[in-house]
């Protein structure tokens, strides 16, 4: 690939665009206890929106028992006028603003600077929430991670990993590190193993001739024995089996049971299901994704950054672009309005650097 040619730039810039349609896509749907993968089709038949082709269709009158989040309106067919505000995207920022910053040498001390200089305590959950109040609070790395921390296996380090995928264009290693110098501030464990791998199964997008090969790209970053690795492997074992994608989840779900709907490891299996079922097409690649459930803007929001990258910006159906009028919302102080082009070309100057 031409690293400083208009393939990377549109590649970079549908990662960002697919990532934030993505999120987009699952965001009305985010509670994975009650937006279970068979609630979530229900919904569907009830609005006539299977296939999924398309952001989610608003509510009918009367529907009861399909609510949507609070911010459903802005984020549905027809509602939205550029992006909503949400913490999938906001991390995605910070870690740009963080790499152009202090360069690929950052330390993990830094990334808690720039969370406290930068972003609302509010405005973070679970796991950073915790990291966040240790960090306020004196506490240094590794420390803030695990104090008074139940999350710390939770998939908020995966969701702030894309950016290190995006500067590190097949260079798998490399973004793995990144991600895991970052991720470590408020996870341990497979929290920190599921960021390296997304890192590095974005930057391997970029050169990889299928999913199948950045997948097993990103697995290569982390230990194999991993909970994380074996549920991944476990997927496309299902996958290469020939089983449907509604069995192979209805068996992942299963194997991961009890975890959680947050938890980093199902998340996981849903996302790479989704990867591999959707076989290259980005709308269905998303669409399934967002329709297997638990933490489905976090989800489609990494899928979208996959299959953006893997496809160019140039390729992204336009129902999933234009609604976004190239505008993001933000809570990162200094970022709110900010073009998803301007982002993309940001990050694409990072991409050329020499490591």
């Amino acid at each position: 690939m031409d690293r400083t040619g208009g393939e990377l730039a549109d590649r970079i810039l549908g990662g960002w665009t697919g990532r934030i349609a993505g999120n987009m896509l699952g965001k009305p749907v985010e509670q994975g206890d009650h937006w279970t993968r068979e609630h979530i089709d229900a919904y569907l038949r009830l609005t006539g929106a299977l296939p999924l082709t398309d952001y989610l269709p608003p509510p009918p009158p009367g529907a009861t028992g399909f609510e949507l989040r609070p911010e459903w309106r802005a984020c549905v067919r027809g509602g939205i006028d550029g992006s909503c505000r949400d913490d999938d995207i906001d991390w995605s920022i910070l870690g740009l603003h963080l790499l152009e910053t202090y360069g690929s040498a950052f330390t993990t001390e830094q990334v808690g600077r720039e969370w406290l200089m930068r972003l609302p305590y509010l405005q973070t959950f679970t796991a950073e929430r915790a990291a966040y109040r240790n960090l306020a609070n004196g506490l240094r790395p590794p420390l803030t991670a695990t104090y008074d921390n139940p999350y710390q296996e939770w998939i908020g380090a995966l969701i702030r990993a894309d950016v290190h995928g995006w500067t590190s264009p097949g260079d798998p290693r490399r973004a793995a590190s990144l991600a895991r110098r970052d991720a470590v501030l408020s996870h341990s464990g497979n929290g920190v193993y599921g960021a390296m791998w997304a890192a590095a199964l974005i930057a391997a997008a970029f050169t990889a001739p299928d999913v199948r090969t950045a997948l097993e790209s990103g697995l290569a970053q982390v230990p194999p024995s991993s909970r994380l690795a074996r549920t991944v492997r476990g997927t496309i074992a299902l996958y290469e089996s020939g089983l449907g994608w509604s069995a192979a989840l209805d068996e992942l779900a299963e194997r991961t049971a009890g975890l959680g709907w947050i938890h980093t490891v199902p998340n996981a299996a849903v996302l790479t299901a989704g990867l591999l079922y959707g076989e290259g097409d980005f709308t269905r690649t998303i669409a399934l994704t967002v329709r297997g459930g638990l933490d489905t803007d976090s989800n489609g929001a990494t899928a979208g950054s996959v299959a953006g990258v893997m496809c160019g910006a140039a390729a992204i159906p336009p129902q999933w672009s234009e609604p976004l009028r190239d505008r993001v919302s933000s809570a990162v102080f200094g970022f709110d309005g900010v073009g998803i082009g301007e982002l993309a070309e940001r990050t694409l100057r990072l991409a050329t650097l020499t490591p």
